[in-house]
């Protein structure tokens, strides 16, 4: 055997090693308004391999909870890829009554544009001792936050909070003043100060607050963990506990936070993770 046929040879076999026997299958779907785009940053929609005449079964990726949809027959993962997520062979873990077994599926690269944004105030850049307590004291509550989730969904369509120019999309690579930050979790939406923002879809407030870098925010759930985020606000017409119907007003734009100029940033979760708004809203 040639030496360029064995490498062929052992290439085949560490696939077949490598991939999982329960794999999903490839190509786009879409459940209600949310896209498959198998990406970091995207949306997998995935089959269980459980019917829907059986019990929904649980999934969970990364030890978190995944949202679980009826799509035909069959019962699917709807999973929130985050963006620092490594492009290759991962897998979900399904569990019904009586087995647990992974359900693998491939993360494709995807390449996101590069911002640089120059802030005046450098303490939203590098913030001093005397904020990083508030800073850090934020950043557990928000993690707190995007664990809520209702058993039940509410939400199968979204609309537009605001409708205005797109100044920064999803997923950019972000430099503010030259010093590399965070990927953007959501798109900036460009409009005046006070325009007033609407609930895209049903849900439930599930928090309110005025933080160091997001400034005026809303959280929303939609159920099964999926949310949606609201930054920068002006002002905050919701409280915590509320159930808000599609449409209805629940605050203003504003320039709050670390922010250039006035604009709404909006973010959708699911599952923990931030995953692109465009997959999600209705067109």
């Amino acid at each position: 055997m040639s030496a360029a046929r064995q490498m062929l040879f052992v290439f085949v076999c560490w696939l077949a090693l490598a991939w999982p026997i329960n794999s999903a299958p490839l190509g786009v779907k879409q459940w209600g308004p949310f896209t498959h785009r198998s990406t970091p940053g995207g949306i997998a929609i995935l089959p269980t391999g459980v019917t829907t005449s059986q019990a929904k079964p649980q999934v969970r990726w990364f030890d978190k909870s995944v949202a679980v949809v009826s799509l035909g027959a069959e019962w699917h993962a709807l999973v929130g890829i985050g963006l620092s997520v490594e492009p290759g062979i991962n897998a979900i873990d399904v569990i019904t009554h009586n087995r647990q077994y992974p359900v693998s599926f491939s993360v494709r690269p995807y390449e996101y544009q590069e911002q640089r944004i120059t802030l005046s105030n450098d303490r939203k850049v590098n913030p001093p001792a005397m904020d990083m307590a508030r800073i850090n004291a934020e950043a557990q509550q928000l993690k707190r936050v995007k664990q809520l989730r209702s058993e039940d969904l509410i939400a199968t369509n979204f609309i537009w909070p605001v409708k205005g120019r797109i100044s920064s999309t999803f997923g950019l690579r972000r430099f503010f003043n030259d010093q590399p930050r965070n990927p953007h979790g959501g798109i900036d939406i460009a409009v005046p100060t006070g325009t007033p923002i609407v609930a895209p879809a049903h849900g439930t407030v599930v928090d309110t607050g005025d933080y160091f870098f997001n400034g005026k925010s809303i959280f929303i759930e939609h159920g099964l963990g999926i949310q949606t985020f609201y930054a920068h606000l002006n002002s905050i017409t919701v409280a915590p506990g509320d159930v808000v119907q599609q449409g209805d007003p629940i605050g203003t734009v504003g320039a709050t936070g670390r922010v250039t100029g006035a604009h709404l940033h909006w973010s959708v979760g699911l599952n923990g993770s931030w995953v692109d708004p465009m997959l999600v809203v209705t067109p």
